[in-house]
């Protein structure tokens, strides 16, 4: 495995256990509208249309966003939730180096 994509695992399961993040298409674009999310997370080989929605948004917000090299599935279990996560906004990094790293 690519020490970058072991890295923003660790980063996402870390901000999940240690910060504040919001899971799902409607709660990540209810987080950009409020301007309370501070990157958002987006599993590439998710649903092509919201992927493409919330691409769209983030770049309208002004807000990061972190391509995870997997499916849904993929960072679901990443996450630690037992369902498929194709995007997750992060609010609160916790002890996570999320925000200042490059993936």
């Amino acid at each position: 495995m690519d020490d970058s994509i072991a890295d923003l695992n660790n980063d996402v399961r870390l901000a999940v256990d240690t910060g504040k993040v919001q899971f799902g298409h409607r709660e990540v674009l209810r987080a950009i509208n409020s301007s309370s999310a501070k990157a958002v997370v987006i599993a590439e080989k998710g649903k092509k249309q919201i992927n493409e929605d919330l691409y769209h948004t983030c770049k309208v917000a002004g807000i990061r966003v972190i391509a995870f090299k997997g499916s849904s599935m993929e960072l679901g279990t990443v996450c630690g939730r037992p369902y498929s996560v194709n995007s997750m906004a992060i609010m609160d990094a916790g002890n996570s180096n999320i925000l200042n790293e490059e993936y």
